[in-house]
């Protein structure tokens, strides 16, 4: 073994991967069949001990090399994974990951340009520009390479997904409207509640949502009494159920009260990319900004965020100067300034894998993995609500499926969950709505068949006390 391990990049970089990514890849396959379900049996202790007994030192004195290694250490994650590639995994927006995109984010680590200034990601920064752009065009209209519609330039930035995108929203929206009250739905993600209190905004209102979706009415209300600049937060895609907001109803009352407009669609800005559901999404085009969250309905390794500004005006609060990244003097000369598109400095070039997979699979491509998963969900609703043994909560209005059997009350319902958590059967999730408790199948898996979720339907009831 040499006593130097080689690097990733460079020219000698691919050869030092390739037999490293064949152990890599029978680790996988060696750790799934060991797994052989969604999840590892046993449970949180199992698990535990089962991982303290093969890493008994983390930091040997000498090392054992590269191969054993990633032999035991990945084998023994991916035997622990809750693998979202497999039917039954479907509790949270937990994307499994397309191989082309994980393939692309390969090439991003070996490469390892950070996207804190150019001379230390050309391409990549180019790139970021153009797949932002074009993202940007999909919300507000207009194309790729023209990032205007009427007359207003629009942009993305990236992110580690809606969190990042809320707290940045939060931010410009403070930065320009100082100060500024927060309006959100009682539905809202709490990534919005904790973005207030992080930068200092007083409480948000909560806004009603009878039924999971923001009541205009109630909105209307609070913005005619509550004085000076206000920011509402509308929901495209609910975290519990899969709910679209009425936005366009909402981007009404915004522009009557001259409130500012965010809206969350780390989940359903998906539909963007389908032709029969895109219509959903009516509205989305008249908010100040938009989360968007491409390793949910994108099949993305995570991280994938992206914010849209409607104005890219409204990033000039971000802008910031260091001399080692972006000299003023750097800048007149030509060289682009990225510090200014996210509050990180070191980040990874995540728009590769993104880039990658849209040039892959096209619109019509993404579009038709968006329809399957809609298609599944409903198909999966229709054969609950058909089921004498189990109660449905709605229709789905993305790929979000609320359930719960009908001899179940609340804590037989959570012990059902924990139940199949605890033997590797399935995982799902769980949901608070109208003052009950479901279960929730959260469908991101474009290959699960309906065959699949008739026997998570089996395993339900089978494990549902009598």
């Amino acid at each position: 073994m040499s006593s130097q391990p080689p690097l990733a990049g460079g020219a000698t970089g691919p050869d030092a991967l390739r037999p490293l990514l064949l152990t890599v890849l029978d680790a996988l396959a060696e750790g799934a069949a060991a797994r052989g379900g969604p999840l590892p049996d046993g449970g949180p202790e199992a698990v535990g001990q089962h991982v303290a007994k093969t890493v008994d030192h983390v930091l040997p004195a000498q090392g054992l090399g590269a191969e054993e290694a990633l032999r035991t250490l990945v084998t023994l994650v991916a035997s622990g994974a809750a693998d979202p590639a497999d039917p039954l995994c479907a509790a949270h927006l937990h994307t499994p990951p397309l191989a082309v995109a994980a393939a692309a984010d390969l090439a991003a680590s070996a490469l390892n340009p950070s996207m804190d200034s150019w001379d230390q990601a050309p391409a990549a920064s180019e790139l970021e520009q153009l797949v932002t752009r074009a993202l940007a065009a999909e919300v507000y209209g207009g194309t790729g390479s023209d990032t205007e519609s009427h007359g207003v330039p629009h942009d993305a930035l990236v992110t580690t997904g809606g969190t990042e995108s809320n707290q940045l929203a939060l931010l410009l929206a403070r930065e320009l409207h100082r100060p500024v009250q927060l309006l959100a739905g009682a539905n809202a993600h709490h990534s919005l509640h904790r973005a207030a209190w992080l930068l200092g905004l007083p409480d948000p209102v909560t806004v009603p949502a009878p039924a999971g979706l923001l009541d205009p009415a109630a909105l209307d209300e609070a913005l005619t009494e509550l004085p000076g600049p206000k920011l509402v937060a509308a929901t495209a895609g609910t975290t519990d159920a899969g709910l679209i907001d009425p936005l366009d109803e909402i981007a009404g009352l915004c522009a009557a009260h001259g409130a500012r407009l965010h809206i969350d669609a780390a989940y359903g800005g998906g539909l963007l990319f389908s032709r029969t559901r895109r219509e959903k999404l009516r509205g989305l085009e008249r908010a100040h900004t938009v989360t968007l969250d491409l390793h949910k309905l994108g099949w993305q390794p995570v991280a994938a965020g992206f914010l849209a500004v409607r104005d890219t005006a409204d990033l000039a609060p971000l802008g910031h100067r260091a001399d080692y990244l972006n000299a003023e003097d750097d800048t007149e000369a030509g060289l682009p300034d990225l510090l200014g598109r996210s509050l990180r400095t070191s980040r990874r070039p995540d728009i590769l894998k993104t880039a990658v997979t849209w040039r892959a699979l096209g619109r019509e491509g993404m579009g038709a993995l968006v329809d399957q998963v809609c298609d599944l969900a409903e198909e999966f609703a229709a054969a609950i609500d058909a089921h004498p043994g189990f109660e449905l909560y709605d229709r789905p209005a993305l790929s979000t499926v609320l359930f719960r059997p009908r001899d179940a009350d609340d804590t037989g319902l959570a012990h059902v969950r924990r139940k199949l958590l605890a033997e590797g059967r399935a995982v799902l999730g769980r949901a608070r709505l109208d003052g009950r408790l479901w279960l929730k199948a959260t469908l991101l898996n474009p290959y699960t068949t309906r065959g699949e979720l008739a026997a998570l339907l089996r395993l339900v009831e089978g494990h549902t006390p009598r």
